[in-house]
């Protein structure tokens, strides 16, 4: 039987975009069929991302466009500049370039140094580092992420125990709709502020605890990954265009956002949008990552054997593969499907060339809560990368002062995407704690590895070459 129905009409009004206002930081202000504003607030810049989407992206000057795949960004221009002074720890005035040219690091690139050679030295300048690290994941691997779409609908319906919400977003004439299903609890009594919700690309494969609400993100209708020929199929390209630079994983966060938009504004859906988590294996766990990495709203993110591409750090995957490991490199996954943006495979022969690594989208997350799980059976999934990835981010959440905030779990004997019973304390603990509010739940000492990489050696020296500082 329906329970309830609640219609918000434009929720984001198109008065909103109109063409008298600025457009956000971060929000869209150009493109082919683009009505809205055309400019931005003070400390953006409008920058042309493709023919089809320009974004307002913090600076006082306008980054370079990116580079297409056939004309990836020159090596041989200048390095940037080292000055030593601290840039403002304001995002509105934050340095953000898509690419850095002239970068050359071998080891893991270091969390607390800025593009300029200055310094990370607070909580403040943290959260500008953390704006430099999304500009250049979308630069180079992750294509551009657009903001709110010109126009949103949001309606909820419940039958039983089963929720609809069902979302129309509008851009440039046109519109897309999806309608994900919420499993809530079938016992116990809901707490104050709503049900705490658990987004899961395509179901997911973690056990959830009792007492949190489960949302299915089919987050394939999203932006199709059946091979790298399906690249621009999917909701996401019908409403900004086949052409667009978005990778399958970005489109995902994308539609992730617009899930937590929609429960924003529908209190009858009794979700608390501040005990938000998402979780996702392999690919989907890729997903997973990178949507807890852009959406702070996020406040708990649970990538279960990610892998390559995921928790695991490109250079050192190459790095297994030199030592005689068979592991998925940059290299071969950019020729398997369309996860990563059409400019990445300019840069996936030449890693060092990347002025980050996947340590520091893992801490991009900091200082909310994140706890990854991976499989050593697998050597494809990058077994060491996985642990020395997530050991140079682990420096973020120390330097932050929540080093508990940050887990880790690597066993072997199980099958891939099968979760063992083993971990589950784990799990329970941060979701007891982050989504539960059980404030005296512990997860602190919660990140271990079974150490099984291949006979490949893991030497943190070799690839983290900084001090960690106490940031304030």
């Amino acid at each position: 039987m329906k329970l309830s129905v609640v219609q918000i009409g434009s929720v984001f009004a198109l008065a909103h975009y109109a063409r008298a206002q600025n457009s956000p930081a971060w929000g869209q202000c150009g493109g082919i069929g683009w009505n809205g504003a055309k400019s931005c607030v003070s400390g953006s810049a409008c920058t042309v991302i493709n023919p089809y989407y320009s974004q307002c992206l913090p600076g006082a000057a306008a980054p370079p466009p990116q580079s297409t795949a056939s004309s990836p960004p020159s090596s041989t221009a200048s390095s940037p500049p080292s000055s030593t002074s601290s840039p403002s720890s304001s995002n509105a005035t934050c340095s953000t370039p898509l690419t850095v040219p002239g970068f050359s690091n071998a080891a893991l690139p270091n969390p607390f140094l800025f593009n300029s050679g200055a310094p990370v030295q607070s909580k403040a300048d943290w959260d500008c580092r953390r704006a430099e690290i999304a500009a250049l994941i979308q630069g180079y691997e992750a294509g551009s992420l657009p903001g709110k779409p010109s126009s949103m609908q949001a309606t909820f319906s419940k039958s039983g125990n089963t929720g609809t919400l069902s979302i129309t977003a509008g851009n440039a004439g046109k519109t897309i709709s999806f309608a994900p299903k919420i499993a809530f609890p079938t016992s116990g009594t809901m707490p104050q502020g709503g049900w705490p919700l658990l987004i899961a690309y395509e179901g997911g494969s973690i056990p959830v605890p009792a007492g949190i609400a489960t949302l299915t993100y089919s987050n394939s209708d999203m932006a199709q990954q059946n091979s790298a020929s399906s690249r621009g199929i999917g909701l996401f390209y019908n409403l900004y265009g086949s052409s667009h630079n978005a990778s399958a994983m970005t489109a995902w966060v994308w539609g992730v956002s617009r899930i937590i938009d929609a429960l924003e504004t529908l209190p009858s859906a009794n979700i608390n949008t501040e005990r938000i988590a998402v979780t996702g294996c392999s690919r989907d766990g890729k997903g997973a990552l990178m949507a807890g990495a852009f959406e702070t709203r996020i406040a708990l993110t649970i990538p279960q054997e990610s892998g390559s591409g995921g928790d695991a750090c490109w250079r050192l995957s190459k790095f297994e593969e030199s030592s005689g490991s068979v592991v998925q490199t940059a290299t071969e996954i950019v020729g398997e499907n369309v996860w990563f943006s059409p400019q990445f495979p300019n840069y996936v022969n030449n890693l060092n060339q990347l002025p980050y690594d996947h340590h520091l989208l893992l801490a991009m997350v900091a200082p909310r809560a994140l706890v990854s799980y991976e499989n050593t059976d697998f050597v494809w999934l990058s077994p060491l990368s996985s642990w020395g990835c997530v050991n140079a981010a682990r420096t973020v959440y120390q330097a932050l002062g929540v080093p508990d905030n940050h887990g880790f779990e690597q066993v072997g004997g199980h099958q891939h995407c099968q979760w063992p019973s083993s971990l589950t304390p784990t799990l329970n603990a941060f979701f007891n704690k982050f989504l539960l509010g059980q404030e005296s739940a512990s997860t602190s000492n919660l990140f271990s590895t079974n150490n099984v990489f291949g006979g490949v050696p893991w030497n943190a020296a070799q690839w983290i070459n900084w001090n960690t500082p106490t940031l304030t």
